[in-house]
């Protein structure tokens, strides 16, 4: 950059600090606000166990939505006998029968749906 001498003092100093700028940017030196997230390397990730608290939460908010659109879809007493059908099973259907038992989360879910849709 050429330097040039300007009237205003203040563009002396702006061009100067334009300069710096770029002499850092030849060097390979960047420029990043504080508290970004760019490529340096003083940003630190959380290394604790509440990072996976958010996706568990969503899992689960997933299931029991799920849950109560069926049991709200094929009605209490086909959703009963299917789950009763489930726990009678064998291995995993056990599994299934036990995570699919409509608890009170899933049985508000789908009053809810019922008042939704029956209005």
């Amino acid at each position: 950059m050429v330097k040039q001498m300007w009237a205003d003092p203040n563009l002396n100093e702006f061009y100067g600090r334009v300069a710096r700028i770029e002499k850092a940017h030849a060097k390979g030196y960047g420029f990043e606000a504080a508290g970004t997230l760019g490529r340096s390397s003083t940003w630190k990730r959380d290394k604790s166990g509440w990072r996976f608290l958010k996706p568990l939460v969503v899992v689960l908010a997933m299931g029991l939505g799920l849950k109560g659109v069926i049991h709200y879809y094929v009605g209490a007493e086909l959703y009963q006998e299917r789950v009763a059908g489930l726990q009678a099973g064998e291995g995993f259907d056990r599994v299934g029968g036990m995570l699919m038992q409509a608890d009170a989360a899933t049985l508000a879910i789908s009053a809810t749906l019922a008042e939704v849709f029956l209005k």
